[in-house]
């Protein structure tokens, strides 16, 4: 079950990434070569519709070493059932989009601002 913990921790750390990685690299820009890759492997798979495997792979775990799988996903199980909110409803899955897609709006655009700016100085 060790295993299977330390998947879920590193499942948490992906997410954490995923959604404050672009922010953070605003003071530390070497996090863009850990963000990016996460969030475009998350979107793949989202936007294929597979299953995360990280999931997969916690749930093969927990199994293996006799424990109980759950459902509902890593979000819905570690986040939103421990709050009462069930993570296929509409309200919640526009949250988690809001809480995915602005932070990294936000960071990326900032980004290109100051790499543009930068540009604009190196030319003039």
């Amino acid at each position: 079950m060790v295993w299977a913990h330390l998947v879920a921790v590193v499942h948490a750390l992906a997410v954490v990434l995923m959604v404050t990685g672009a922010l953070v690299a605003l003071r530390r820009p070497w996090v863009l070569l850990l963000h990016a890759p996460v969030a475009a492997a998350i979107l793949a798979v989202h936007l294929a519709g597979a299953p995360c495997p990280l999931t997969e792979l916690e749930l093969a775990l927990r199994e293996r070493a006799g424990g109980e799988p759950y459902t509902g996903g890593f979000l819905g199980h570690y986040v939103f059932a421990p709050l009462g909110l069930d993570v296929a409803s509409p309200g919640v899955q526009a949250g988690i989009y809001t809480a995915a897609l602005v932070p990294n709006a936000v960071g990326y655009g900032l980004l290109a601002v100051r790499a543009t700016r930068r540009r604009a100085r190196l030319t003039t």
